[in-house]
Protein backbone atom coordinates (compact mmCIF):
# COMPACT_ATOMS: atom_id res chain seq x y z
CA UNK A 1 0.00 0.00 0.00
CA UNK A 2 2.78 2.52 0.91
CA UNK A 3 4.72 1.83 -2.48
CA UNK A 4 1.36 2.26 -4.31
CA UNK A 5 0.76 5.86 -2.45
CA UNK A 6 4.42 6.62 -3.27
CA UNK A 7 4.21 6.26 -6.94
CA UNK A 8 0.93 7.66 -7.14
CA UNK A 9 2.63 11.00 -5.25
CA UNK A 10 5.63 11.32 -7.38
CA UNK A 11 4.37 12.05 -10.71
CA UNK A 12 2.39 14.93 -8.81
CA UNK A 13 5.43 16.13 -6.74
CA UNK A 14 7.62 16.17 -9.92
CA UNK A 15 4.90 17.93 -12.06
CA UNK A 16 4.94 20.49 -9.17
CA UNK A 17 8.56 21.05 -9.32
CA UNK A 18 8.82 20.69 -12.82
CA UNK A 19 5.92 23.95 -13.59
CA UNK A 20 7.47 25.78 -10.50
CA UNK A 21 10.68 25.87 -12.49
CA UNK A 22 8.95 26.84 -15.69
CA UNK A 23 7.30 30.00 -13.65
CA UNK A 24 10.99 30.67 -12.23
CA UNK A 25 11.98 30.47 -16.39
CA UNK A 26 9.07 32.61 -17.25
CA UNK A 27 9.46 35.46 -14.76
CA UNK A 28 13.01 35.51 -15.58
CA UNK A 29 11.82 35.84 -19.24
CA UNK A 30 9.78 38.55 -18.53
CA UNK A 31 11.60 40.33 -16.23
CA UNK A 32 14.69 40.60 -19.20
CA UNK A 33 12.04 41.12 -22.00
CA UNK A 34 12.87 44.36 -23.46
CA UNK A 35 9.64 45.52 -25.76
CA UNK A 36 12.19 48.61 -27.10
CA UNK A 37 15.20 48.90 -29.21
CA UNK A 38 18.27 48.79 -27.11
CA UNK A 39 19.41 51.50 -29.37
CA UNK A 40 16.29 53.82 -29.03
CA UNK A 41 16.25 55.80 -25.73
CA UNK A 42 13.38 56.97 -25.54
CA UNK A 43 11.51 53.69 -26.48
CA UNK A 44 9.55 55.42 -29.84
CA UNK A 45 7.86 52.57 -31.30
CA UNK A 46 5.23 52.52 -33.95
CA UNK A 47 1.87 50.23 -34.78
CA UNK A 48 3.59 47.32 -35.94
CA UNK A 49 5.82 47.16 -33.26
CA UNK A 50 3.04 47.85 -30.76
CA UNK A 51 1.29 45.05 -32.46
CA UNK A 52 4.29 43.03 -32.42
CA UNK A 53 5.15 43.54 -28.57
CA UNK A 54 1.15 42.47 -27.89
CA UNK A 55 2.02 39.51 -29.61
CA UNK A 56 4.98 38.75 -27.27
CA UNK A 57 2.90 39.51 -24.02
CA UNK A 58 0.23 36.87 -25.37
CA UNK A 59 2.75 34.24 -25.52
CA UNK A 60 4.25 34.52 -21.89
CA UNK A 61 0.30 34.80 -21.17
CA UNK A 62 -0.38 31.13 -23.08
CA UNK A 63 2.89 29.69 -21.37
CA UNK A 64 1.53 30.81 -17.74
CA UNK A 65 -1.63 28.78 -18.53
CA UNK A 66 0.30 25.85 -19.62
CA UNK A 67 1.29 25.98 -15.58
CA UNK A 68 -1.48 23.63 -13.51
CA UNK A 69 0.26 22.51 -10.48
CA UNK A 70 2.29 25.33 -8.33
CA UNK A 71 2.86 25.77 -4.53
CA UNK A 72 0.77 28.68 -2.81
CA UNK A 73 3.92 31.30 -3.00
CA UNK A 74 4.39 30.49 -6.35
CA UNK A 75 0.27 30.42 -7.14
CA UNK A 76 0.72 33.78 -6.50
CA UNK A 77 3.42 34.80 -8.37
CA UNK A 78 1.57 33.46 -11.18
CA UNK A 79 -1.88 35.43 -10.67
CA UNK A 80 -0.23 38.27 -10.08
CA UNK A 81 1.64 38.14 -13.25
CA UNK A 82 -1.64 37.14 -15.55
CA UNK A 83 -3.06 40.11 -13.70
CA UNK A 84 -0.35 42.30 -15.20
CA UNK A 85 -0.58 40.32 -18.70
CA UNK A 86 -4.30 40.70 -19.16
CA UNK A 87 -3.74 44.57 -18.38
CA UNK A 88 -0.84 44.92 -20.53
CA UNK A 89 -2.21 43.00 -23.73
CA UNK A 90 -5.94 44.59 -23.84
CA UNK A 91 -4.41 48.29 -23.37
CA UNK A 92 -1.99 47.60 -26.60
CA UNK A 93 -5.00 46.21 -28.29
CA UNK A 94 -7.48 48.84 -26.91
CA UNK A 95 -4.82 51.62 -28.40
CA UNK A 96 -4.83 53.79 -25.32
CA UNK A 97 -1.11 55.37 -26.64
CA UNK A 98 -2.85 56.97 -29.06
CA UNK A 99 -3.97 59.64 -26.48
CA UNK A 100 -1.01 59.33 -23.87
CA UNK A 101 -1.83 62.99 -22.09
CA UNK A 102 -2.59 63.70 -18.53
CA UNK A 103 -3.51 66.74 -16.40
CA UNK A 104 0.08 66.74 -15.11
CA UNK A 105 1.64 66.24 -18.73
CA UNK A 106 1.70 62.76 -19.59
CA UNK A 107 4.80 61.91 -21.28
CA UNK A 108 6.29 64.90 -21.00
CA UNK A 109 6.12 65.10 -17.01
CA UNK A 110 8.05 61.75 -17.98
CA UNK A 111 11.01 63.86 -19.21
CA UNK A 112 10.68 66.04 -15.86
CA UNK A 113 10.96 62.64 -13.58
CA UNK A 114 13.36 61.63 -16.03
CA UNK A 115 15.61 64.69 -16.39
CA UNK A 116 15.18 66.08 -12.79
CA UNK A 117 17.76 64.22 -10.56
CA UNK A 118 20.25 63.54 -13.58
CA UNK A 119 23.90 64.82 -12.87
CA UNK A 120 26.31 64.70 -15.67
CA UNK A 121 29.91 63.96 -13.65
CA UNK A 122 32.08 62.47 -16.97
CA UNK A 123 32.35 62.40 -20.35
CA UNK A 124 30.33 59.47 -21.39
CA UNK A 125 27.22 60.45 -19.21
CA UNK A 126 27.69 63.81 -21.00
CA UNK A 127 27.86 61.68 -24.24
CA UNK A 128 24.90 59.70 -23.11
CA UNK A 129 22.53 63.08 -22.33
CA UNK A 130 23.02 64.63 -25.37
CA UNK A 131 21.97 61.69 -27.37
CA UNK A 132 19.20 62.05 -25.45
CA UNK A 133 18.20 65.77 -26.18
CA UNK A 134 19.09 65.34 -29.74
CA UNK A 135 16.44 62.74 -30.26
CA UNK A 136 14.11 64.02 -28.13
CA UNK A 137 12.33 65.51 -31.66
CA UNK A 138 11.85 62.03 -32.75
CA UNK A 139 10.54 61.31 -29.63
CA UNK A 140 7.93 64.13 -29.87
CA UNK A 141 7.51 63.25 -33.58
CA UNK A 142 6.18 59.63 -32.51
CA UNK A 143 4.07 60.79 -30.07
CA UNK A 144 2.24 63.20 -32.15
CA UNK A 145 1.75 60.36 -34.77
CA UNK A 146 0.30 58.36 -32.54
CA UNK A 147 -2.06 60.75 -31.25
CA UNK A 148 -3.02 61.91 -35.34
CA UNK A 149 -3.93 58.08 -35.56
CA UNK A 150 -6.26 58.25 -32.65
CA UNK A 151 -7.84 61.22 -34.18
CA UNK A 152 -8.85 58.71 -36.67
CA UNK A 153 -9.42 56.14 -34.59
CA UNK A 154 -11.88 58.26 -32.39
CA UNK A 155 -9.28 57.36 -29.22
CA UNK A 156 -8.24 60.87 -28.28
CA UNK A 157 -7.64 63.06 -24.66
CA UNK A 158 -10.68 65.25 -23.91
CA UNK A 159 -9.90 69.22 -24.97
CA UNK A 160 -9.30 69.92 -21.03
CA UNK A 161 -6.04 67.97 -20.62
CA UNK A 162 -5.02 69.07 -23.98
CA UNK A 163 -5.34 72.70 -23.03
CA UNK A 164 -3.48 72.12 -19.91
CA UNK A 165 -0.62 70.07 -21.43
CA UNK A 166 -0.27 72.93 -24.18
CA UNK A 167 0.37 75.37 -21.31
CA UNK A 168 3.18 73.49 -19.61
CA UNK A 169 4.75 73.13 -23.11
CA UNK A 170 4.34 77.37 -23.27
CA UNK A 171 5.92 77.58 -19.79
CA UNK A 172 8.66 74.81 -20.41
CA UNK A 173 9.46 77.01 -23.46
CA UNK A 174 9.24 80.64 -21.93
CA UNK A 175 12.22 79.87 -19.41
CA UNK A 176 15.45 80.71 -19.96
CA UNK A 177 17.80 78.02 -21.11
CA UNK A 178 20.15 78.20 -18.17
CA UNK A 179 17.16 78.00 -15.60
CA UNK A 180 15.45 74.54 -18.00
CA UNK A 181 14.98 71.22 -16.31
CA UNK A 182 17.62 70.09 -19.19
CA UNK A 183 20.29 72.75 -17.94
CA UNK A 184 20.33 71.87 -14.63
CA UNK A 185 22.11 68.04 -14.97
CA UNK A 186 25.13 69.73 -16.11
CA UNK A 187 25.07 72.64 -14.22
CA UNK A 188 27.76 71.31 -11.68
CA UNK A 189 29.78 69.89 -15.48
CA UNK A 190 30.95 73.33 -16.99
CA UNK A 191 32.80 71.27 -19.67
CA UNK A 192 29.35 70.32 -20.90
CA UNK A 193 27.52 73.15 -20.33
CA UNK A 194 27.72 75.11 -23.51
CA UNK A 195 26.83 72.05 -25.22
CA UNK A 196 24.05 71.42 -23.80
CA UNK A 197 22.35 74.99 -24.04
CA UNK A 198 23.40 75.18 -27.94
CA UNK A 199 21.16 71.76 -27.93
CA UNK A 200 18.38 72.51 -25.92
CA UNK A 201 18.14 76.05 -28.08
CA UNK A 202 18.58 73.96 -31.41
CA UNK A 203 16.23 70.96 -30.88
CA UNK A 204 14.98 70.52 -27.53
CA UNK A 205 12.81 73.95 -27.35
CA UNK A 206 11.73 73.96 -30.91
CA UNK A 207 10.83 70.21 -30.15
CA UNK A 208 8.37 71.46 -27.47
CA UNK A 209 7.21 74.53 -30.11
CA UNK A 210 6.39 72.05 -32.68
CA UNK A 211 4.27 69.61 -29.75
CA UNK A 212 2.51 72.94 -29.10
CA UNK A 213 1.48 73.73 -32.55
CA UNK A 214 0.37 70.61 -33.30
CA UNK A 215 -1.61 70.33 -30.20
CA UNK A 216 -3.58 73.95 -30.70
CA UNK A 217 -3.46 74.11 -34.45
CA UNK A 218 -4.27 70.31 -35.57
CA UNK A 219 -5.42 68.28 -32.53
CA UNK A 220 -7.65 70.50 -30.63
CA UNK A 221 -10.13 71.40 -33.14
CA UNK A 222 -10.92 68.33 -33.97
CA UNK A 223 -11.72 67.05 -30.81
CA UNK A 224 -14.87 66.27 -29.65
CA UNK A 225 -16.20 68.32 -26.39
CA UNK A 226 -17.78 66.12 -24.41
CA UNK A 227 -15.43 65.16 -21.08
CA UNK A 228 -15.48 61.80 -20.12
CA UNK A 229 -13.58 58.46 -21.50
CA UNK A 230 -16.86 57.14 -22.02
CA UNK A 231 -17.37 59.28 -24.68
CA UNK A 232 -14.43 58.01 -27.58
CA UNK A 233 -14.90 55.05 -29.42
CA UNK A 234 -15.37 51.99 -27.15
CA UNK A 235 -15.05 54.29 -24.07
CA UNK A 236 -17.79 52.61 -21.29
CA UNK A 237 -15.84 48.99 -22.25
CA UNK A 238 -12.32 51.02 -21.88
CA UNK A 239 -13.74 52.50 -18.26
CA UNK A 240 -14.80 49.10 -17.27
CA UNK A 241 -11.99 47.22 -17.28
CA UNK A 242 -9.55 50.37 -15.96
CA UNK A 243 -11.63 50.37 -12.79
CA UNK A 244 -11.13 46.52 -12.58
CA UNK A 245 -7.85 46.64 -13.28
CA UNK A 246 -7.53 49.58 -11.01
CA UNK A 247 -9.65 48.18 -8.18
CA UNK A 248 -7.99 44.44 -8.85
CA UNK A 249 -11.48 43.58 -7.90
CA UNK A 250 -14.60 42.12 -10.11
CA UNK A 251 -16.58 45.49 -9.62
CA UNK A 252 -18.50 47.46 -12.15
CA UNK A 253 -18.40 51.58 -12.42
CA UNK A 254 -22.39 51.32 -11.16
CA UNK A 255 -21.23 49.89 -7.89
CA UNK A 256 -17.98 52.29 -7.47
CA UNK A 257 -20.72 54.98 -7.79
CA UNK A 258 -23.26 53.06 -5.33
CA UNK A 259 -20.42 52.54 -2.84
CA UNK A 260 -18.98 56.57 -3.18
CA UNK A 261 -22.53 58.17 -2.56
CA UNK A 262 -22.88 55.62 0.61
CA UNK A 263 -19.55 56.58 2.27
CA UNK A 264 -20.18 60.46 1.05
CA UNK A 265 -23.50 60.54 3.76
CA UNK A 266 -21.02 58.39 6.27
CA UNK A 267 -18.65 60.61 6.21
CA UNK A 268 -20.68 63.82 5.68
CA UNK A 269 -22.28 63.10 9.31
CA UNK A 270 -18.94 62.65 10.97
CA UNK A 271 -17.63 66.35 9.38
CA UNK A 272 -20.50 67.64 11.19
CA UNK A 273 -19.98 66.62 14.34
CA UNK A 274 -16.56 67.62 14.36
CA UNK A 275 -17.34 70.93 13.13
CA UNK A 276 -19.72 71.49 16.32
CA UNK A 277 -16.81 70.55 18.46
CA UNK A 278 -15.26 73.53 16.76
CA UNK A 279 -17.63 75.79 18.54
CA UNK A 280 -18.61 77.09 14.79
CA UNK A 281 -22.03 77.99 14.84
CA UNK A 282 -22.36 78.68 11.02
CA UNK A 283 -23.96 76.55 8.38
CA UNK A 284 -21.45 73.36 6.83
CA UNK A 285 -21.16 75.52 3.80
CA UNK A 286 -19.83 78.55 5.82
CA UNK A 287 -17.47 76.31 7.47
CA UNK A 288 -15.80 75.28 4.65
CA UNK A 289 -15.32 78.98 3.39
CA UNK A 290 -13.81 79.64 6.37
CA UNK A 291 -11.27 76.79 6.13
CA UNK A 292 -10.73 78.04 2.76
CA UNK A 293 -9.99 81.97 3.66
CA UNK A 294 -8.67 82.33 7.35
CA UNK A 295 -4.74 83.04 7.35
CA UNK A 296 -4.44 81.03 10.40
CA UNK A 297 -4.78 77.91 8.40
CA UNK A 298 -2.26 78.86 5.57
CA UNK A 299 1.67 78.58 5.47
CA UNK A 300 3.18 82.36 4.75
CA UNK A 301 6.47 80.75 2.96
CA UNK A 302 7.49 77.28 1.76
CA UNK A 303 9.74 77.08 4.44
CA UNK A 304 6.95 77.33 7.12
CA UNK A 305 4.92 74.42 4.64
CA UNK A 306 7.71 72.04 4.33
CA UNK A 307 9.21 72.40 8.33
CA UNK A 308 5.73 71.40 9.34
CA UNK A 309 5.97 68.62 7.16
CA UNK A 310 8.79 67.63 8.12
CA UNK A 311 7.59 67.77 12.07
CA UNK A 312 5.02 65.53 11.59
CA UNK A 313 6.70 63.19 9.65
CA UNK A 314 8.89 62.38 12.40
CA UNK A 315 6.23 63.08 15.13
CA UNK A 316 4.57 59.96 13.49
CA UNK A 317 8.16 57.92 12.97
CA UNK A 318 8.42 57.93 16.68
CA UNK A 319 5.27 56.15 17.42
CA UNK A 320 5.49 53.44 14.69
CA UNK A 321 7.23 50.81 16.78
CA UNK A 322 4.27 50.40 18.52
CA UNK A 323 1.72 49.40 15.06
CA UNK A 324 4.45 47.62 13.49
CA UNK A 325 7.01 44.82 14.00
CA UNK A 326 9.10 45.34 11.01
CA UNK A 327 10.33 48.87 9.38
CA UNK A 328 12.05 49.89 6.56
CA UNK A 329 15.73 50.64 6.67
CA UNK A 330 15.32 53.13 4.15
CA UNK A 331 15.42 56.96 5.77
CA UNK A 332 12.62 59.34 4.61
CA UNK A 333 13.28 63.07 3.55
CA UNK A 334 10.50 65.54 3.19
CA UNK A 335 11.43 67.84 -0.26
CA UNK A 336 9.29 70.40 -2.54
CA UNK A 337 7.61 69.54 -5.85
CA UNK A 338 9.30 70.06 -8.78
CA UNK A 339 8.83 73.61 -9.75
CA UNK A 340 8.03 72.74 -13.96
CA UNK A 341 5.31 70.02 -12.23
CA UNK A 342 3.88 71.99 -9.54
CA UNK A 343 1.32 74.39 -11.26
CA UNK A 344 -0.85 70.98 -11.94
CA UNK A 345 0.25 68.77 -9.51
CA UNK A 346 -1.38 67.46 -6.34
CA UNK A 347 -0.83 68.96 -2.66
CA UNK A 348 2.18 65.99 -2.25
CA UNK A 349 3.30 62.75 -3.68
CA UNK A 350 5.83 60.21 -2.60
CA UNK A 351 9.17 59.61 -4.41
CA UNK A 352 10.55 56.55 -4.00
CA UNK A 353 13.42 55.36 -2.54
CA UNK A 354 15.76 53.58 -4.19
CA UNK A 355 19.08 51.39 -2.74
CA UNK A 356 20.55 50.78 -5.95
CA UNK A 357 20.81 54.29 -6.85
CA UNK A 358 21.32 55.37 -2.93
CA UNK A 359 18.20 57.83 -2.95
CA UNK A 360 16.33 58.17 0.00
CA UNK A 361 12.64 57.84 -0.41
CA UNK A 362 10.79 62.09 -0.54
CA UNK A 363 7.71 63.05 0.64
CA UNK A 364 7.46 65.66 -1.87
CA UNK A 365 5.30 68.91 -0.41
CA UNK A 366 3.75 71.38 -3.30
CA UNK A 367 4.58 74.58 -2.32
CA UNK A 368 3.10 76.35 -5.43
CA UNK A 369 0.52 78.69 -4.25
CA UNK A 370 0.37 78.57 -0.42
CA UNK A 371 -3.03 79.90 0.17
CA UNK A 372 -4.18 76.43 -1.41
CA UNK A 373 -2.51 74.32 0.95
CA UNK A 374 -4.08 73.99 4.23
CA UNK A 375 -2.22 73.03 7.51
CA UNK A 376 -5.78 71.12 8.51
CA UNK A 377 -5.26 68.72 5.98
CA UNK A 378 -1.13 68.25 6.20
CA UNK A 379 -1.57 65.55 8.82
CA UNK A 380 -3.30 63.41 6.86
CA UNK A 381 -1.32 63.92 3.45
CA UNK A 382 2.34 63.22 5.47
CA UNK A 383 0.63 60.25 6.92
CA UNK A 384 -0.43 59.05 3.35
CA UNK A 385 2.58 59.96 1.51
CA UNK A 386 5.07 58.66 3.88
CA UNK A 387 4.95 57.32 7.10
CA UNK A 388 2.90 54.67 7.65
CA UNK A 389 1.68 55.28 4.06
CA UNK A 390 3.25 54.84 0.93
CA UNK A 391 7.23 55.12 2.15
CA UNK A 392 6.84 52.30 4.60
CA UNK A 393 4.74 49.67 2.31
CA UNK A 394 7.21 50.57 -0.74
CA UNK A 395 10.36 50.48 0.68
CA UNK A 396 9.03 47.39 2.84
CA UNK A 397 8.57 45.54 -0.18
CA UNK A 398 11.58 46.55 -2.00
CA UNK A 399 13.62 44.60 1.56
CA UNK A 400 11.36 41.34 0.78
CA UNK A 401 14.89 39.61 -0.99
CA UNK A 402 12.66 36.20 -0.81
CA UNK A 403 10.44 37.36 -3.63
CA UNK A 404 10.56 37.46 -7.32
CA UNK A 405 11.96 40.93 -8.62
CA UNK A 406 8.83 40.87 -10.35
CA UNK A 407 6.64 41.22 -7.19
CA UNK A 408 9.66 43.72 -5.64
CA UNK A 409 8.97 45.75 -8.41
CA UNK A 410 5.01 45.23 -8.50
CA UNK A 411 2.94 48.23 -7.37
CA UNK A 412 -1.02 47.45 -7.39
CA UNK A 413 -3.18 50.98 -6.90
CA UNK A 414 -5.64 50.13 -4.70
CA UNK A 415 -2.95 48.09 -2.78
CA UNK A 416 -0.67 50.93 -2.52
CA UNK A 417 -3.52 53.56 -1.86
CA UNK A 418 -5.38 51.62 0.07
CA UNK A 419 -2.76 51.30 2.03
CA UNK A 420 -2.10 54.81 2.28
CA UNK A 421 -5.41 55.42 2.76
CA UNK A 422 -5.90 53.12 5.92
CA UNK A 423 -2.23 54.79 7.19
CA UNK A 424 -4.18 58.08 7.08
CA UNK A 425 -7.09 56.39 9.55
CA UNK A 426 -4.24 54.78 11.87
CA UNK A 427 -3.32 58.42 12.57
CA UNK A 428 -6.30 58.96 14.53
CA UNK A 429 -5.56 55.71 16.08
CA UNK A 430 -1.89 56.68 17.08
CA UNK A 431 -3.34 60.22 17.97
CA UNK A 432 -1.89 62.24 15.22
CA UNK A 433 -4.87 64.72 14.99
CA UNK A 434 -4.22 67.18 17.77
CA UNK A 435 -6.81 69.89 17.20
CA UNK A 436 -10.50 69.46 15.50
CA UNK A 437 -9.28 71.15 12.80
CA UNK A 438 -7.04 68.23 12.08
CA UNK A 439 -9.29 65.87 12.73
CA UNK A 440 -11.63 67.62 9.73
CA UNK A 441 -8.64 67.61 7.34
CA UNK A 442 -8.40 63.62 8.13
CA UNK A 443 -12.07 63.36 7.57
CA UNK A 444 -12.25 65.98 4.50
CA UNK A 445 -9.13 63.85 2.80
CA UNK A 446 -11.39 60.71 3.61
CA UNK A 447 -14.00 62.67 2.42
CA UNK A 448 -11.80 63.61 -0.71
CA UNK A 449 -11.50 59.91 -1.73
CA UNK A 450 -15.15 59.02 -1.03
CA UNK A 451 -16.19 61.51 -3.95
CA UNK A 452 -14.13 60.13 -6.15
CA UNK A 453 -15.87 57.30 -6.40
CA UNK A 454 -19.20 59.43 -7.62
CA UNK A 455 -17.04 61.99 -9.69
CA UNK A 456 -14.95 59.51 -11.43
CA UNK A 457 -18.10 57.54 -12.92
CA UNK A 458 -19.46 60.54 -12.94
CA UNK A 459 -17.44 61.73 -15.56
CA UNK A 460 -16.29 58.96 -17.37
CA UNK A 461 -19.81 56.56 -17.02
CA UNK A 462 -22.48 58.80 -16.57
CA UNK A 463 -21.51 62.26 -18.21
CA UNK A 464 -20.80 64.78 -16.15
CA UNK A 465 -19.71 67.99 -16.77
CA UNK A 466 -16.28 69.30 -15.50
CA UNK A 467 -18.61 72.49 -13.75
CA UNK A 468 -20.74 69.49 -11.92
CA UNK A 469 -17.53 67.31 -10.82
CA UNK A 470 -16.22 70.67 -9.27
CA UNK A 471 -19.13 71.86 -7.35
CA UNK A 472 -19.65 68.33 -5.98
CA UNK A 473 -16.07 68.26 -4.79
CA UNK A 474 -16.76 72.06 -3.52
CA UNK A 475 -19.78 71.35 -1.63
CA UNK A 476 -18.47 68.01 -0.08
CA UNK A 477 -14.85 68.55 1.25
CA UNK A 478 -12.68 71.26 2.34
CA UNK A 479 -9.97 70.92 -0.12
CA UNK A 480 -9.01 74.41 -1.45
CA UNK A 481 -11.11 75.77 -4.53
CA UNK A 482 -7.63 75.25 -6.06
CA UNK A 483 -6.97 71.64 -5.41
CA UNK A 484 -10.42 70.47 -6.29
CA UNK A 485 -9.75 72.04 -9.81
CA UNK A 486 -6.57 70.57 -9.99
CA UNK A 487 -8.30 67.29 -8.66
CA UNK A 488 -11.00 66.97 -11.24
CA UNK A 489 -8.55 67.52 -13.60
CA UNK A 490 -6.78 64.84 -12.87
CA UNK A 491 -9.54 62.23 -12.89
CA UNK A 492 -10.56 63.67 -16.17
CA UNK A 493 -7.07 62.63 -17.58
CA UNK A 494 -6.53 59.33 -16.09
CA UNK A 495 -10.04 57.36 -15.78
CA UNK A 496 -10.07 55.11 -13.03
CA UNK A 497 -7.53 55.27 -10.67
CA UNK A 498 -8.87 57.58 -8.23
CA UNK A 499 -11.57 54.99 -7.25
CA UNK A 500 -8.53 52.76 -6.47
CA UNK A 501 -7.60 54.69 -2.83
CA UNK A 502 -11.06 54.24 -1.13
CA UNK A 503 -12.10 50.81 -2.53
CA UNK A 504 -8.42 49.47 -1.27
CA UNK A 505 -9.02 50.87 1.71
CA UNK A 506 -12.40 49.77 2.63
CA UNK A 507 -11.43 46.35 2.13
CA UNK A 508 -8.11 46.75 4.19
CA UNK A 509 -10.50 48.04 7.19
CA UNK A 510 -13.17 45.03 6.49
CA UNK A 511 -10.46 42.57 6.91
CA UNK A 512 -9.00 43.74 10.21
CA UNK A 513 -12.31 44.18 11.43
CA UNK A 514 -12.85 40.16 10.61
CA UNK A 515 -9.64 39.34 12.15
CA UNK A 516 -10.52 41.19 15.42
CA UNK A 517 -14.03 39.50 15.72
CA UNK A 518 -12.90 36.60 14.80
CA UNK A 519 -9.81 36.06 17.29
CA UNK A 520 -10.96 38.80 20.01
CA UNK A 521 -8.52 39.31 22.61
CA UNK A 522 -5.51 37.38 20.45
CA UNK A 523 -5.67 40.28 17.69
CA UNK A 524 -2.12 41.34 17.71
CA UNK A 525 -2.28 44.88 15.51
CA UNK A 526 1.35 45.03 15.11
CA UNK A 527 1.18 41.29 13.16
CA UNK A 528 -1.84 42.40 10.87
CA UNK A 529 -0.28 45.07 9.90
CA UNK A 530 2.84 43.25 8.68
CA UNK A 531 1.21 40.45 7.30
CA UNK A 532 -0.59 42.86 4.68
CA UNK A 533 3.04 44.61 3.95
CA UNK A 534 4.70 40.84 4.04
CA UNK A 535 4.08 39.77 0.21
CA UNK A 536 4.56 42.97 -1.50
CA UNK A 537 1.28 44.38 -4.15
CA UNK A 538 -1.37 41.94 -4.00
CA UNK A 539 -4.63 41.94 -5.56
CA UNK A 540 -7.69 42.33 -2.96
CA UNK A 541 -8.93 38.80 -3.80
CA UNK A 542 -4.71 37.72 -2.60
CA UNK A 543 -5.11 39.61 0.43
CA UNK A 544 -8.11 38.37 1.23
CA UNK A 545 -6.83 34.95 1.10
CA UNK A 546 -3.93 35.86 3.27
CA UNK A 547 -6.18 37.47 6.11
CA UNK A 548 -8.25 34.37 6.37
CA UNK A 549 -5.36 32.07 6.16
CA UNK A 550 -3.77 34.00 8.99
CA UNK A 551 -6.58 34.09 10.79
CA UNK A 552 -7.00 30.00 10.63
CA UNK A 553 -3.28 29.68 11.88
CA UNK A 554 -4.16 32.07 14.98
CA UNK A 555 -6.42 29.98 15.92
Amino acid sequence: MRTVLLCFLLPVALAAQSDTAALRQLLADYRDYDPYDSTDVWGIAGEQELSARADRLRGFRDRLDGLRDLPNAERADADLLAFVLDDQVYRLDFGDHRFPLDAEGGFLAGIVYRFGNRRVRTPDQLARYMHELETLPDYFRAQQAAMARGLEDGKTNPPRVVTLVADLVDRTVAEPVEASIFHQPVADYPAGMERVDSLIEAAVYPAYRALGDFLRTDYLPALSPDLGIGSITDGKDYYAQRVRYFTTDEVTPEEVFATGQREVARIRAEMEEVMAETGFTGSFADFLAFLRTDPQFYPQSPEDLLERAAWITKRMEALLPRYFDRLPRMPLTVAPVPAALAPNYTGGRYSPGSYRQRRAGAFWVNTYDLPSRPYYTLTALALHEGVPGHHTQMMLSAELDELSDFRRGLYLSAFGEGWALYAEYLGEEAGMYETPYDRFGRLTYEMWRACRLVVDPGIHYYGWSRERAVQFMTENTALSLHEVNTEVDRYIGWPGQAVSYKMGELKIRSLRQRAEEALGDDFDLAAFHSLILSRGAVTMGLLEEMVENWIQNAR
